[in-house]
């Protein structure tokens, strides 16, 4: 996987989001959350996503977007249920993925995090293809951003407890960090 200067990937769809702007000064990413996200919930497929990060998700289309609708959101990547891969932000800006949060005691997680959202819910499984195309976008990331590491990849309701829960207990840690664990050796 590729990361250009922009901190695009090419072989992601582009879907670009208003929702974002730049980095505080000094501020490099530093940290990688993962989310996960279904529109609604529970249900995948869809334009919902993209339109909630694009400001245009239509409140009537269905009675949970009516809560959501007016939310300003986005993340760097979406990783769909096939392994498609959109990006909405560039790697180098602030996406608004993390809301109130904090790591290790330093507050503002979007400052200096890359946000990364999977089709899905906390109690339904991740697919492989989800697993291998995050993993190979984290790597990807890891090599192109030194401060990021395998140690410093959590989930989003690690910097926000009580007030996330994603991504839930349905994602496999284990097999998570040892296909990256793998894919490293590999290089």
């Amino acid at each position: 996987m590729i990361i250009d200067p922009q901190g695009m990937l090419p072989a992601a769809r582009q879907c670009p989001s208003p929702n974002r702007d730049l980095r505080p000064a000094g501020c490099d990413p530093e940290l990688l959350i993962i989310h996960n996200i279904s529109l609604p919930p529970n249900q995948y497929g869809g334009p919902w996503i993209d339109q909630l990060f694009l400001n245009c998700l239509e409140a009537d289309q269905h009675p949970y977007f009516q809560e959501i609708c007016h939310l300003q959101v986005s993340s760097h990547i979406l990783i769909r249920r096939d392994g498609e891969i959109v990006q909405y932000v560039p790697l180098g800006e602030r996406a608004w993925h993390a809301g109130q949060s904090e790591f290790e005691g330093r507050p503002q997680c979007n400052d200096f995090s890359i946000g990364i959202e999977l089709e899905g819910s906390d109690d339904i499984p991740y697919t492989d293809s989800q697993y291998q195309r995050l993993t190979e976008v984290a790597a990807a990331i890891i090599e192109r951003f030194p401060g990021i590491s395998a140690k410093r990849i959590t989930g989003h309701s690690d910097v926000a407890p009580g007030r996330k829960t994603d991504p839930g207990p349905a994602f496999d840690w284990d097999k998570f960090h040892k296909l990256l664990a793998e894919r490293s050796a590999d290089r």
